[in-house]
């Protein structure tokens, strides 16, 4: 995995949970209004900083990343009084990982699905 989990690395300290919808949608919760909130929408896993350190939550962190769909992402979230937007940190963004799949996907085969190889190298008969 190429993907710089830097920024995770940094934040997860003071994260108070992780959470993750099973999906693509991976978030470390940075107060605890944060785990109450995706508590009550059913996300589950959810560590706690209780119940994990932080290098435990990290390694969490790059497994469901890693077995995550493609819209994947991992955000911090804090409560924002006025504007719950405002609360959002990209960590690791939706497709930051697209160029390294795309080399990948080169690299495997680069004939167009559904076209026939034919071979017209001269045969003397």
């Amino acid at each position: 995995m190429s993907v710089d989990f830097t920024l995770v690395e940094e934040r997860v300290s003071e994260a108070k949970a992780i959470a993750w919808d099973t999906c693509h949608k991976i978030y470390l919760l940075m107060d605890d209004e944060q785990v109450a909130q995706m508590r009550e929408y059913g996300y589950d896993p959810l560590i706690t900083n209780a119940e994990s350190t932080p290098e435990q939550m990290l390694e969490t962190l790059k497994g469901w990343y890693d077995e995550s769909c493609f819209l994947r992402f991992i955000d911090a979230v804090s409560t924002h009084e006025t504007d719950p937007n405002l609360g959002f940190e990209t960590l690791i963004g939706q497709f930051d990982d697209e160029e390294e799949d795309a080399d990948e996907d080169e690299e495997e085969d680069d004939t167009p699905q559904g076209a026939t190889i034919i071979d017209l190298t001269y045969k003397p008969i």
